[in-house]
C-alpha cells in the first residue's frame, strides 16, 4: 500500500513541475512583447507566486519595477517642490494636483459635450418625427452638431493626422528606400534630395503645403477637411526621411551571398526582395519607422500650433491665449497627453518590430 501511495504521489509531483514548466514557457516567451509596454514586472511577480527563485526575482522586480517608481516619485516630489516658486504671467506653475484637477475637468468637460450632443440629436429627431406626422415632411432637416471640439476631439483628430502622415510617409520611404539600398544609381540620385530636404523643418514646409493645397484643393470632401490634408503632408514630408535612411541601410547591409543566391536560383526582383531583401533588412526598417512616428508626432503638434488646424496643438495655442487662471494647468494636461501617447505610439511599433523580427533593439 505504501508503494502505491508513494508512486501517486510521484506523479502528482510530475504533473506539477509538467504543468509549472509550461507556466514558466509562457510567461518567458510573453515577457519580451510585456517589457514592450513598461509591464515587465509582472513576470517576476507571478514567479514570486508561484514560489521561484526569491532572491533573483526580487532582483529583477526591483529593476522593473521598483526603481522606475522612485524615479517618477522624485520628478513628482521636485514637481511639487519648485513649481509654486516660479511665477509667471498667467500665475504660478501648477503642480501635480493642480494638473490632476484640471486633467479631471477636461474628462467631464468632455462628458457634458458628450450629454449635450445626444440631446440635440433627441430634439431634432422629435422634431422630424411632428414634421412628419403634420404631413411636412419636406422641410424635415437633418443637421450635425456643431459644438465646440472637447480635450479628447483634438486628441483624436491628432491621431488621425498623425497616422494619415507616417502610412503615406511610409508608403514612400520604404520603396525608395529599397531601390537606393539595391542600387547605387539611385543611391546617388537620392542622397544629395536627402540631404537637402531631411533638415527643413516643420515651419517653412508649413506655408508652401497651405498654398499648394489651397489652389489644388479647393473644393474639400467632407470627409477630408483641408486643414487635416494640410497637416498630415507637412507630417509626411518631415518624417519620412529616417525610414528612407534606415530602409537604404538595411538593404545595402544584406549580406551579399543572399543577393548571389537570388541570382542563382534566378528569383524574379520582387520575389528576392519579399523573400530575401525585406527580411534581413526588417529590423532596420521598423528602427526607421520609430523615428519617424516620433518625428511626425513632433511636427504635427507644432503645424497644428502655428497653422491653427484643429488638434492638440491648436488646444495649447487656444489656451494660452485664453489666459486664465486654470489655462497653464490644462497646457500642462496637454503636455503630458503628448508625452504619454508619443511613448505608446513609439511602443506600439516596437511591439511590431518583436512580433516581426528577431531583432531585440530598443
Amino acid at each position: 500500500m505504501a508503494v502505491a501511495t508513494d508512486y501517486i504521489d510521484t506523479s502528482r509531483s510530475d504533473a506539477r513541475e509538467k504543468r509549472l514548466q509550461k507556466i514558466y514557457q509562457r510567461l518567458n516567451s510573453s515577457s519580451s512583447m510585456l517589457g514592450v509596454f513598461g509591464l515587465g514586472f509582472i513576470v517576476p511577480l507571478i514567479k514570486l507566486a508561484l514560489g521561484d527563485s526569491v532572491k533573483q526575482n526580487l532582483r529583477e522586480l526591483w529593476q522593473k519595477l521598483v526603481v522606475p517608481l522612485i524615479g517618477i516619485a522624485l520628478f513628482l516630489a521636485a514637481w511639487a517642490y519648485f513649481a509654486p516658486q516660479v511665477k509667471t504671467s498667467l500665475g504660478a506653475i501648477p503642480g501635480p494636483v493642480q494638473v490632476a484637477e484640471q486633467a479631471g475637468n477636461l474628462y467631464q468637460d468632455h462628458l457634458n459635450e458628450r450629454e449635450r450632443q445626444v440631446a440635440f440629436y433627441e430634439r431634432q429627431d422629435k422634431r422630424n418625427a411632428r414634421l412628419v406626422e403634420a404631413g411636412k415632411a419636406d422641410k424635415v432637416k437633418h443637421r450635425a452638431y456643431t459644438g465646440a471640439p472637447t480635450f479628447f476631439d483634438q486628441i483624436f483628430t491628432s491621431l488621425i493626422t498623425v497616422a494619415l502622415g507616417f502610412f503615406v510617409g511610409v508608403a514612400i520611404a520604404i520603396p525608395l528606400g529599397i531601390m537606393s539600398g539595391l542600387s547605387p544609381t539611385v543611391n546617388g540620385a537620392l542622397n544629395p534630395l536627402i540631404q537637402l530636404f531631411k533638415p527643413v523643418s516643420p515651419l517653412a514646409w508649413l506655408p508652401i503645403v497651405t498654398m499648394v493645397v489651397s489652389a489644388v484643393y479647393a473644393t474639400p470632401y467632407e470627409w477630408m477637411p483641408k486643414s487635416l490634408l494640410i497637416s498630415a503632408i507637412t507630417v509626411t514630408l518631415c518624417s519620412l526621411w529616417p525610414t528612407l535612411i534606415n530602409t537604404a541601410l538595411g538593404v545595402s547591409s544584406i549580406d551579399k551571398d543572399l543577393l548571389n543566391v537570388g541570382r542563382v536560383l534566378q528569383l524574379p526582383t520582387t520575389r528576392t526582395i519579399t523573400k530575401l531583401v525585406l527580411p534581413s533588412s526588417l529590423p532596420l526598417i521598423f528602427t526607421g519607422m520609430r523615428l519617424s512616428l516620433g518625428v511626425g508626432w513632433m511636427v504635427l503638434i507644432a503645424a497644428e500650433m502655428l497653422a491653427q488646424n484643429p488638434g492638440l496643438g491648436k488646444f495649447v495655442w487656444d489656451e494660452f491665449q485664453n489666459g486664465s487662471s486654470s489655462s497653464l494647468a490644462k497646457i500642462m494636461v496637454a503636455v503630458l497627453a503628448i508625452g504619454l501617447i508619443g511613448f505608446l505610439l513609439d511602443r506600439l511599433i516596437y511591439a511590431l518590430q518583436v512580433a516581426f523580427t528577431y531583432s531585440d533593439n530598443r
